[in-house]
């Protein structure tokens, strides 16, 4: 299965401690250089060195074969998306609203980090989807609240 991840997934679960679903939920993350540098610049909310994980796969990008409609998008999310379609990825995890409906324009399946969530309490890997979310809150990321409360209801929050 070949699954992207754009910048904000990343960081957001690392603030929680839970870096660590991804692997658990896709096996391997396929991440574009631009991610690795966009998450390595740092912030409030810092990264491990993401080229030492053993259940990365770095994909160099090539130049962005639709650049007018990707014009939107920063630099890590047009690579993301661009390299998730030139090699037929199974999955996209991105957050920013217009990276995801660019994702769903150009054919690809998506999900972000509260479906990340969401399986993961599914699987019972993590206590409660709610208060994941709020954690995620507390760090900084922002999530529409209408969506979390939807969300947790699935899961019997």
């Amino acid at each position: 299965m070949i699954v992207f991840s754009n910048t904000t997934p990343l960081i957001a679960l690392n603030g929680i401690g839970q870096l660590d679903l991804l692997p658990r939920l896709f096996t391997e993350i396929h991440l574009v250089g631009e991610v690795i540098e966009e998450c390595a610049v740092g912030g409030i909310i810092r990264v491990p060195d993401l080229r030492a994980l053993p259940w990365v796969k770095v994909v160099e990008s090539t130049p962005v074969q639709y650049p007018t409609v990707l014009l939107e998008l920063d630099k890590g999310e047009k690579h993301t998306l661009d390299m998730a379609r030139k090699l037929n990825a199974d999955w996209v995890i991105i957050d920013e609203k217009i990276g995801r409906n660019m994702a769903e324009y150009l054919g690809l399946k998506v999900t972000g980090t509260l479906g990340v969530l969401l399986k993961a309490k599914q699987q019972n890997w993590i206590p409660s989807f709610r208060d994941a979310a709020a954690a995620m809150v507390r760090q900084g990321i922002r999530y529409n609240h209408g969506l979390v409360d939807k969300l947790a209801r699935q899961v019997g929050e």
